[in-house]
């Protein structure tokens, strides 16, 4: 008996994404009835097909080979569907990306596409969760400040950002050592790497204020609560108008390259669509 197109199409949705809730959304099925499919396929095949995990469906040997053979006639018969540019956007896009990133430029730029039908679901978090995620099935696209190392996941450096030592007008010329800080969290991570890459020593003080938001360090050092070190992008309105100094102007500052990682061979047009806008735009972030 031969296996019907829905089955196959199914199971390619699932392994393309890792699980069933998100091939679900993917298609415009229920959970059960995608569940069912892959059942029923397996029931077909005599063999199984994923591993199902807490979080996710993990494909056998069994199903690489299966995606290997159909994915191209598959997708051959999805693009004669596709003649209709309304069906770019049918599907939302799972993003995820650090909190200050993407509220101070990735939202921004993605607007535009909005207003053309774009509908957009946001997860703000840390690098390991956001790769987690996107691993699991639960995103998209992830911007992340970690290359990943998982298994069926890609990235392409989507911008760099420059880090500068900062403070209010009143702590220009102060001794860095010495004024209070303003840290992202209790371990410094940013000034940490900012002292030993520029002045070449292991800062072990502790901070005078945490806020686990960079947006939120940047208003209270504009406040004058103390020094930090922050993105350029996201203090330079604060520089240009004075409301910021520029502590330190080190001959090579530190730089971050961020990630956009993806799982590639996924039938997800409107995914490709802002995963191609923000690789454009990122260019012009660095």
């Amino acid at each position: 008996m031969a296996v019907s197109y829905d089955l196959l199409r199914t199971f390619l949705a699932v392994h393309r994404s890792g699980s069933a809730t998100r091939a679900a959304e993917l298609l415009g099925l229920s959970q059960p009835a995608v569940t069912a499919q892959v059942k029923s396929l397996e029931q077909h095949l005599g063999r199984p097909l994923f591993d199902r995990l807490p979080r996710g469906m993990a494909p056998t040997p069994a199903a690489d080979e299966l995606a290997r053979r159909v994915a191209a006639p598959l997708d051959a018969l999805e693009d004669l569907t596709l003649d209709d540019p309304g069906e770019v956007f049918a599907h939302a896009v799972h993003l995820g990306g650090p909190a200050e990133l993407t509220c101070v430029r990735v939202l921004p730029a993605l607007a535009p596409m909005v207003g053309e039908g774009l509908r957009l679901r946001v997860t703000l978090g840390l690098p390991g969760d956001l790769l987690a995620g996107l691993a699991g099935g639960r995103l998209d696209l992830a911007i992340t400040t970690q290359r990943p190392r998982q298994r069926g996941i890609r990235a392409e450096p989507l911008c760099d950002e420059e880090f500068a030592l900062v403070g209010a007008p009143a702590w220009a010329g102060a001794d860095p050592d010495r004024a209070p800080l303003v840290a992202y969290a209790e371990n410094l991570p940013i000034l940490r790497r900012y002292w030993r890459t520029v002045f070449d020593t292991r800062l072990t003080r502790e901070p005078a204020v945490v806020v686990p938001d960079l947006r939120g360090v940047l208003a209270a050092v504009v406040a004058g609560a103390g020094v930090t070190v922050l993105p350029r992008y996201l203090c330079r309105a604060e520089l240009a108008d004075g409301r910021l100094r520029t502590l330190l102007e080190p001959e090579l500052p530190p730089v971050n390259t961020l990630f956009l990682a993806f799982r590639p061979g996924g039938r997800h047009p409107a995914a490709d669509a802002v995963r191609g806008h923000l690789l454009l735009l990122g260019r012009s972030w660095s």
